[in-house]
């Protein structure tokens, strides 16, 4: 007797539909990336019940003949690849043809479609992936997918399924992560009929953001880019003063394909150290663009992973740009109320044209390349495919249209710093020192071209002890004075132990201690960051914080870092201390030649600007 047969076609499509199809947003996913590789200009989604009950997408996309209509509800039949090699730099995002069949197979399901080619549409209908009739049907170019009673013929699976609340925000991060991947195409997402996501084509990524959670939040993002051999990462991150703990939105996306990594994630977090307090969680918006050997998106099956061939180098180009974007005037805090949001200009990822003689997207028809709008008012051609070197292509506030209709690239350079037209250059070397004015002891005002500077002393001087000290220990470590009179310290037992144990990166800090045997101990020289330094305070503070740790020590990569943020903490000047022109002009200088300037050891601002716009505004001129 034979123990080994062959699944028939119903139950195998149902086990593959257990792969591409986890709930109601997996379909939402899949048919509008469907709606998207057709070249759709507009995307409805509409579900019912949180798309238990059902799931309809609807695109203007180029819709299928009846012969490729039929076609897309077999497994593997795709538009989009021919060969394993295609594999390699696949420029879509479905191409595995298994989407569309595994949906009717756990489904009642209707294909509408009209490729404006033949003399009417094609209606399809399908119930638990058994086609029960193929009828003509009168409707714009584009298709429309209808699903009813998801998993009705698979109740354990359906049991599965979280409250229809629950299931309704999962559809609507699937539709914003597809929204934000194509900021040129408009979305709309209704559940129970109440609109969630209401989105017209926008001009760029910044504004797509803004649609989606307003200018209150776009308002806080500033632009970031970066490169390394062949790679690149645009897109924008939220100045470090907006960031707060919680809920945060992080969007990954690699040639225009969303996917998620921890990894990247840190990556981008690594970047911001030493400019947020620990356990905030700022949001980010993050286009990598590879060739297509460095990346396989075809390690998972509803592609929401991808792995990378050297993904250590992605996540140093992605820490670089952040922390490059972090030493940028634009990253500083403001006063401004109406920041503008920065433009990022994204060229989506389309489907490239198709070699004659191949169907338009027998890839699961509308699942993996189409669903789309047959709904009143909905117009206009679709776009010219785009060629695969320019299909995710991203200029980060540089791309600004010339008098003739050119556009003129800056530098990366430029582009990262500029984004925010509120930003207020420094002035720069040679030119016109600023004027200075000390207010309150505590803080220092810098007149600019465009506004005005405001600058904490103690969160200021703090960033440059932690730059001086750092490069003191790449140097091999920072000068200190001998006392004439050695200061003799009585210290807690566990304080004794760690001075013993950081003994040497406490003389590099420019801290020679000695152990006097029990609880005390003798320190023969300090360092002299200042002339208000009070040695003995500093060092018992710091030997406190190190021994019984902080936040701010928590936060810390190495020892090293450990000691300089202590240090710089404790030793800097602090607020009411008055000072003279001369030291509020050292001040500023040393700020401004250090790594991140606009950020202390905390997390919190050194610098807030106030443009001279909001000035006017408050004042009525505007």
């Amino acid at each position: 007797m034979r123990r080994i047969r062959i699944l028939p076609d119903v139950v195998a499509n149902q086990i593959a539909a257990g792969e591409a199809v986890e709930r109601p947003a997996s379909v939402v996913k899949e048919l509008a990336e469907n709606a998207l590789d057709a070249k759709a200009t507009h995307v409805e989604v509409a579900i019912e019940r949180g798309g238990k009950r059902r799931i309809r997408v609807s695109d203007d996309g180029v819709g299928m003949g009846r012969e490729d209509a039929l076609l897309s509800l077999d497994r593997h039949a795709t538009s989009k690849i021919e060969e394993a090699s295609d594999l390699t730099g696949v420029s879509t995002f479905g191409f595995r043809g298994e989407a569309m069949p595994s949906i009717a197979a756990v489904s009642r399901m209707t294909l509408d479609t009209w490729d404006g080619e033949e003399e009417s549409g094609t209606r399809v209908t399908v119930a638990g992936g058994q086609i029960s009739n193929v009828t003509d049907v009168a409707r714009r170019r584009g298709t429309t997918v209808d699903v009813k009673n998801l998993f009705f013929n698979a109740p354990v699976r359906a049991r599965f399924l979280k409250t229809v609340s629950a299931e309704a925000r999962a559809v609507n991060e699937a539709a914003t992560a597809l929204a934000l991947a194509n900021p040129r195409v408009g979305f709309r997402l209704t559940s129970d009929e109440r609109v969630l996501l209401e989105l017209p084509p926008a001009g760029d990524v910044a504004e797509r953001v803004t649609q989606v959670w307003g200018l209150e939040h776009g308002g806080t993002l500033i632009p970031a880019a970066g490169e390394s051999e062949g790679m690149e990462v645009k897109g924008l991150i939220q100045r470090p003063d907006a960031a707060k703990p919680g809920l945060r939105r992080n969007h990954l996306f690699v040639n225009g394909r969303p996917f998620r990594s921890t990894e990247i994630v840190r990556a981008a977090e690594r970047g911001y150290r030493t400019t947020i307090p620990q356990g905030v969680r700022p949001w980010m918006f993050l286009y990598l663009r590879l060739p297509g050997e460095g990346v396989d998106v075809n390690v998972h099956p509803s592609k929401a992973e991808v792995r990378f061939r050297d993904l250590a180098r992605v996540e140093s180009m992605v820490e670089q740009a952040v922390r490059r974007t972090l030493d940028g005037e634009a990253s500083a805090a403001t006063f401004d109320r109406e920041v503008g949001a920065p433009s990022v200009m994204v060229r989506e990822r389309r489907a490239s044209d198709q070699p004659e003689g191949r169907a338009h997207r027998a890839d699961a028809g509308p699942a993996e390349g189409s669903a789309a709008a047959a709904t009143a008012g909905q117009t206009g051609s679709a776009p010219e495919a785009t060629s695969a070197d320019a299909q995710m292509a991203l200029f980060v506030a540089g791309a600004k249209p010339t008098d003739d209709g050119s556009s003129a690239e800056g530098s990366e350079d430029d582009e990262a710093s500029r984004g925010d037209s509120s930003v207020a250059p420094l002035p720069e070397a040679g030119a016109r020192r600023p004027r200075l004015w000390q207010v309150l002891d505590t803080y220092v005002l810098a007149e600019t071209r465009d506004g005005i500077l405001i600058v904490d002393q103690h969160a200021a001087h703090e960033r440059i002890l932690f730059q001086d000290l750092m490069d003191g220990f790449e140097a091999g470590g920072q000068e200190s004075q001998r006392l004439l009179f050695p200061l003799t310290l009585r210290l807690t037992a566990p304080e004794v132990e760690m001075i013993e144990d950081l003994k040497g990166l406490l003389a590099r800090a420019g801290f020679e201690v000695e152990g006097f045997g029990g609880d005390t101990v003798i320190v023969h020289a300090v360092p002299n960051p200042h002339r208000y330094f009070d040695a003995e305070r500093a060092f018992r503070e710091m030997v406190n914080e190190l021994t019984h740790g902080s936040e701010l020590v928590r936060s810390a990569r190495n020892q090293h870092e450990r000691i300089a943020m202590t240090f710089a903490c404790k030793s800097a000047i602090k607020a009411g201390q008055k000072l003279s022109e001369a030291e509020m002009q050292e001040l500023f200088d040393q700020l401004f030649a250090t790594e991140l300037p606009h950020h202390d050891v905390h997390g919190r601002p050194t610098v807030v600007r106030l443009s001279a716009g909001e000035l006017e505004r408050k004042f009525g001129r505007s």
